[in-house]
């Protein structure tokens, strides 16, 4: 099997957040299971790995319109060919901007013609998110079959039809609602759904909650649709558990049991200057999204069990309440993205707080999980799929008042030492790793290979 994965970020050399971490564990497994493996990202700035250049010109190839001169990279890691595109919108610092739809118009639409060159054509190609929806759409026009995930559906990539529809290359019998018109706009969301031969969601409790008016984002119809055709799935995200490993984690005093755990408790609590209270740790981007809002106004009450250790950023107005909590004798809050930190939080902390109004899949709970710390989530997506009630502590209403319930939960077991103990144990003996989904991946690439590829509707 020679798959390409196509996406905006993949760890080590780019990542902003679980998309990143996905692409940077996903294909390695594959790898190992016997597939032949591509990764397709744009080659940003930032990069500062060795990639070699190997290969510069006019971008073009029949069938696709030409794109000027593209740099083309490469290196290989864990068994993964890693192939990078560079094109002068991504020739300024950071990962996203502004321009995005048209940046990464250009990035789909460079893609093909980049695996052409490169002698790097798939049998199937995987894209990752709006970033990637126009690759698929000009994969499938290329008569390669394609699957999709989608990580996040609330970020779809929209722009207004008259400027975007000339960015693509496509040709306008594309833009119907049947194919990338979403009101007006162009949705390369909607590209990577309609062309592709497979979608998948990174939980399965998240393909049936984007069925609903609630988490559908004005797409529901049409995958109401692409589940009465059999091409919607959830598969699990799992967790690169190589990397988040108590045992060798270099970034904390590694430990294997509880012992070890209390003592990265100390650690945690004199970095803090915190007192014996346990500690509710949070390391999240810092939004509504994820529930932060919540968090915030349940501290009053809060610290009066818990000492709180956040770290994140993001809506300014929760990091800047956060910053007047963070003065208070039992809250300590770190701005910004710091992995060590991070790292000492999941070992340190007692309880973790996922209060996500929604979570595709989620990798926090699962990564404190991994290191003996009991999640207090919200019942949504990936949350529901990975936290057991004999593990963690979970919640319906997104209310202040219905997350504090779930920690003065957490706070009797953590006060019942047999019960505490009982469920650390069974959150570190959680198998969370890549095994089964990259499994199962390859056998939906397999069925997709096999299918014959139907035309898309308004382009047959």
């Amino acid at each position: 099997m020679r798959a390409v994965h196509v996406a905006s970020e993949v760890f080590p050399f780019s990542r902003s957040g679980g998309l990143g971490d996905v692409l940077g564990a996903l294909p390695a497994v594959q790898a190992r299971h016997g597939a032949s493996v591509t990764v397709v990202s744009p080659w940003y700035a930032d990069i500062r790995q060795d990639v070699r250049e190997v290969w510069r010109g006019e971008l073009s190839a029949p069938g696709y319109p030409a794109l000027g001169e593209v740099r083309l990279g490469e290196t290989e890691a864990h068994g993964v060919r890693h192939l990078f595109v560079g094109l002068p919108v991504f020739d300024r610092p950071g990962l996203y901007h502004p321009d995005d739809v048209w940046r990464y118009c250009q990035f789909g639409r460079a893609v093909g013609p980049a695996l052409e060159v490169l002698g790097a054509v798939p049998e199937v190609l995987h894209g990752h998110d709006w970033q990637a929806g126009l690759a698929v759409a000009w994969a499938r026009l290329r008569g390669i079959p394609g699957v999709f995930s989608i990580h996040n559906l609330q970020y779809q990539g929209r722009w207004n039809l008259h400027e975007a529809a000339g960015w693509t290359g496509l040709p306008p019998q594309a833009f119907t609602a049947e194919t990338l018109e979403f009101y007006g706009d162009v949705s390369l969301m909607k590209a990577g759904l309609v062309f592709a031969s497979q979608v998948t969601t990174v939980s399965p409790t998240y393909a049936r909650e984007i069925l609903t008016p609630e988490y559908g984002e004005g797409l529901q119809g049409l995958l109401h649709r692409l589940a009465g055709e059999g091409r919607l799935s959830g598969i699990l995200n799992g967790l690169d558990q190589e990397r988040w490993d108590p045992r060798t984690d270099p970034d904390i005093r590694p430990y294997r049991d509880l012992r070890g755990k209390v003592a990265a408790g100390r650690a945690l609590r004199a970095e803090f200057g915190l007192d014996s209270a346990p500690v509710l740790g949070v390391v999240s981007r810092l939004a509504e999204q994820k529930g932060m809002d919540l968090l915030l106004a349940a501290l009053p009450e809060l610290v009066q069990d818990w000492n709180v250790v956040v770290l994140g950023g993001g809506d300014p107005r929760l990091e800047a309440g956060l910053q007047e909590w963070a003065g208070h004798a039992r809250v300590a809050y770190a701005a910004g993205m710091n992995e060590p930190l991070a790292h000492r939080i999941y070992a340190g902390a007692d309880a973790f707080a996922m209060p996500s109004r929604f979570e595709p899949c989620g990798l926090s709970q699962m990564i404190a999980m991994r290191y003996g710390t009991l999640p207090v989530v919200r019942e949504t997506g990936g949350l529901v799929d990975t936290v057991p009630p004999n593990v963690g502590f979970r919640f319906g209403p997104a209310t202040p008042e219905a997350f504090l319930a779930a920690c003065r939960e957490a706070r009797a077991a953590c006060e019942d030492r047999m019960d505490w103990r009982a469920r650390v144990k069974r959150a570190m003996a959680l198998d969370f790793s890549w095994d089964g989904p990259a499994g199962a991946y390859l056998g939906l690439y397999e069925a997709v290979r096999a299918a014959p590829l139907t035309p898309v509707a308004g382009l047959a």
